[in-house]
């Protein structure tokens, strides 16, 4: 039986990946989020939660037993070896639930949002990847007016994520998003039509 059409959505911060990913719902495409599938692992009781706990100590969780985000995320974001560690941690086992989730999903195709994948490299069998694009400048804005950070904070953000040319050198498919929500929209709905259309002579 031939598996369902997949879509890899990946793009950095600020790129706007949330709203396309909304969008591609919107139509009837079935969106799995990686961002999603990793909070729900590392709730209490579950493996990689423990497995976080055993690596980096036990002053990774809160006073109710949850993950600390924050402290976690201050713990690896400057320290490229660490921050491996918890790669190595969690993305075997989102890689394993988005599989499976894809293999369950309704509609024409489905699309996997992953962060991450210029960055980690994961061999997610997809069978085209998007990228939403946009300008350093714009991501710098969107970042400041969204979270707040100070222009420092936002730099390290950006230098800690793949480059936007390496982000390119897997595309498939580029939506450059910087002409506001309605072109974006626009184009999402062209990319549907197209995957549907391969997703149909995919089954054939």
């Amino acid at each position: 039986m031939p598996h369902r059409l997949r879509i890899g959505l990946t793009g950095g911060i600020g790129s706007g990946k949330s709203e396309a990913s909304r969008h591609f719902a919107s139509l009837g495409a079935t969106v799995i989020d990686t961002d999603i599938i990793a909070r729900e692992l590392v709730e209490p009781g579950q493996p990689a939660l423990a497995k976080i706990v055993e690596t980096f100590g036990d002053d990774m969780l809160d006073a109710d037993g949850h993950l600390d985000r924050a402290r976690l995320r201050d713990r690896v974001f400057a320290d490229s070896a660490q921050r491996a560690q918890l790669e190595a941690i969690l993305h075997p086992s989102i890689r394993a639930r988005a599989i499976a989730l894809s293999e369950q999903a309704a509609g024409p195709y489905c699309v996997l949002v992953i962060p991450l994948l210029a960055e980690t490299g994961a061999d997610y069998p997809l069978d085209r990847v998007l990228v939403i694009d946009t300008p350093v400048s714009l991501q710098r804005e969107r970042i400041a007016a969204r979270d707040g950070l100070s222009a420092a904070d936002i730099e390290a953000v950006l230098a800690s994520q793949a480059s936007r040319a390496q982000r390119l050198a897997i595309a498939d498919d580029i939506i450059v998003n910087d002409a506001g929500r309605a072109r974006l929209r626009s184009e999402i709905e062209r990319l549907h039509d197209r995957y549907s259309a391969l997703a149909h002579s995919h089954k054939a």
